[in-house]
């Protein structure tokens, strides 16, 4: 601990303004650890959080990265120790506990909800999965289409899944958790990646442009499709999933994962958006809106994550393909601007926090 420094650089928020600052290394809290972050992985959150406002002012931003264990609180229950090689997701941007960001040299992380990586996978790889794997979880198995797990239960047999968005960070691992769990997964995505999701798993894909795209994945599910999971959530998506659902709407069930969708079909179960900062068992104000802590949830994640770490060591899951961009967090600056211009396809993008430069004070505004 002798070693440990009493400073580092993190990407902080005020307003909508990310910029490089030098702040002081978060403490451990009795259920999480303390990591040396290596790499780190952008999601849209990240640059929403700070567009729309919502970070308390010098939080810090970012929520997947990989990296080492440094200290282990007093109330953990997994098995880690220091040295470990982990990824996990944090609760970026918390306006409740402004530390708990990621985007950073040193990170706090919920300690019983970290993967440990198996030696072949590289740090740049580790970090692209965990936020999405937290959302695959809720939105297929836990909350919104309530499938089976896998390796839990009867299995998917038999049955049907539409997962919009087949070639984004979140729906790659959708397609590959749904197979894992006996479902047949149907898909949408541009033509150039057809053969992307097809290795992960899905064996029917669709072109979302397709004026008739829906219709096309009713007709050639016989009119029998009852679940659906729409990973973009805009661009038509909503009714593209309308149309491919069974036309009897009984027990079917469409999921989201992003906020203001309204679904065109009231035949349909569509209430349940997901809410990934649930699964830390923490109570935490978004948006101004008070969220209770839900240990339902941690539970739920706590088990997810021992599955992801299990199917990562027998290889049955790859991570979404990474991009690794040069200059550490003032690169991850850049990338969140190019995210918000919709430069980003197909690929998650990924940086070396010890490639920020020295003196950095890069900003950005978004």
């Amino acid at each position: 601990m002798s070693s440990l420094p009493s400073q580092m650089k993190a990407i902080t928020i005020n307003g909508n303004t990310a910029k490089v600052s030098t702040i002081p290394v978060p403490k451990v809290r009795p259920t999480y650890l303390l990591a040396k972050v290596d790499s780190i992985a952008l999601n849209p959150t990240d640059w929403k959080h700070i567009s729309n406002k919502i970070a308390a002012p010098g939080g810090i931003s970012g929520c997947d990265f990989s990296g080492t264990v440094v200290e282990v609180g007093s109330d953990v229950s997994k098995n880690l120790k220091p040295g470990d090689r982990i990824a996990a997701t944090t609760h970026g941007a918390n306006f409740s506990q402004p530390e708990d960001g990621c985007f950073a040299e040193y990170a706090v992380a919920k300690a019983d909800l970290v993967v440990k990586l198996p030696d072949g996978l590289k740090m740049e790889a580790a970090a692209t999965f965990p936020l999405g794997v937290s959302t695959v979880g809720q939105g297929l198995f836990q909350q919104a289409l309530e499938m089976e797990v896998p390796e839990k239960g009867t299995g998917g047999e038999g049955k049907s899944v539409l997962i919009y968005g087949g070639s984004t960070a979140t729906g790659s691992l959708g397609i590959q958790f749904a197979k894992l769990a006996g479902y047949k997964v149907l898909t949408t995505c541009s033509p150039h990646n057809n053969d992307f999701v097809k290795s992960l798993g899905a064996e029917a894909v669709y072109n979302y442009k397709d004026a008739d795209c829906g219709k096309q994945i009713r007709k050639d599910t016989n009119d029998s499709l009852k679940l659906a999971w729409d990973t973009v959530g805009i661009d038509g998506a909503g009714q593209i999933c309308a149309d491919a659902l069974s036309s009897d709407g009984t027990g079917a069930k469409y999921g989201f994962i992003v906020n203001g969708v309204e679904f065109p079909r009231k035949d349909v179960e569509s209430s349940k958006l997901t809410f990934m900062y649930t699964i830390f068992n923490d109570a935490f104000m978004k948006g101004g809106r008070d969220m209770a802590a839900s240990k339902e949830d941690f539970d739920f994640a706590k088990m997810f994550f021992e599955l992801t770490e299990k199917l990562l060591a027998e290889g049955k899951l790859k991570t979404h393909p990474e991009q690794v961009g040069g200059g550490g967090l003032e690169g991850a600056l850049k990338g969140m601007k190019e995210m918000q211009e919709g430069k980003v396809s197909g690929k998650k993008l990924v940086y070396r926090v010890a490639e920020t430069p020295k003196d950095s004070q890069a900003s950005v505004e978004l």
